[in-house]
């Protein structure tokens, strides 16, 4: 895990464009997310959320832009820059993106044996435990097949198999779509708990409103092909923007907001 003491952020991207034939996604983005924090990525859909998120990990090349993660270029093409990244990053795409033949255990001992083919089967077995654990599954979850685990379960093994290499950057694509209520504020609270005790700073993909005033220390602004906004929650509702009057001013925003007022006001209390 990269030192928090770094004051640098740690992913800085600069310039950014992003395109599919004639489509352009990003033009001149810009976003620096700050350690230790959870940002909150929000926009309408083709903003292209997902498109910065693969970038920023590698996963696809844009067309122009610089990006930084832990300081280092991640359009290297240096192989040790790629695996000293891949090392520090964890990720849960939005579907969990399980293995179906494998078991949650097999699950989360593949990055393990990827960076770590030194290790003996035993203790990979017992450190997938150990995040099986930490991601609040049951410990015989760790034998069964992602079938046979409810939606929030597999969340949660995907969570476990993204925290398999001690990341200090969680990327997270709308880990809490599909939940009921009540699973994603659960989930809301591990993601939540788990930043603050590992150290963790949270790149979130998100719709969920609620999740945004629960969790998320600030929220950058998509749209227009760039990030035309990063701030706390106060700062992006008094945003002079359509799309972010329409977004943080609606009814479900009024209602996670007061949600969040009125748990505030309970732990205060207590």
């Amino acid at each position: 895990m990269e030192p928090a003491s770094d004051p640098s952020p740690i992913v800085s991207v600069r310039g950014l464009r992003n395109q599919f034939g004639a489509q352009v996604v990003h033009d001149a983005l810009d976003l620096d997310v700050r350690r230790g924090e959870i940002l909150g990525v929000v926009g309408g859909s083709g903003t292209g959320k997902s498109v910065l998120m693969r970038s920023i990990l590698g996963l696809r090349r844009p067309e122009a832009g610089q990006i930084r993660v832990f300081g280092i270029d991640a359009l290297s093409s240096d192989p040790r820059d790629r695996q000293r990244i891949e090392r520090n990053t964890g990720v849960l795409f939005q579907d969990g993106a399980l293995f179906s033949s494998l078991t949650v255990g097999e699950n989360v001992e593949v990055p393990l044996k990827e960076h770590h083919p030194e290790l003996p089967d035993s203790w990979r077995y017992e450190l997938a435990l150990l995040k099986v654990k930490l991601a609040g599954l049951p410990a015989d979850a760790i034998d069964k097949l992602p079938s046979q685990l409810s939606g929030g379960m597999r969340k949660r093994a995907g969570l476990a198999r993204a925290l398999a290499l001690d990341p200090g950057l969680l990327f997270l694509d709308e880990p809490t779509a599909g939940l009921d209520p009540i699973g994603a504020s659960a989930f809301d609270e591990l993601i939540r708990t788990l930043q603050r005790a590992l150290g963790l700073t949270v790149f979130l993909i998100t719709h969920d409103l609620d999740t945004l005033y629960a969790i998320c220390d600030r929220v950058a602004v998509l749209a227009e092909k760039k990030v035309i906004a990063v701030g706390t929650l106060p700062e992006i509702e008094r945003l002079d923007h359509p799309w972010v009057r329409e977004y943080f001013h609606g009814p479900r925003a009024r209602a996670a907001r007061a949600q969040t007022e009125r748990q505030l006001s309970a732990l205060r209390g207590a």
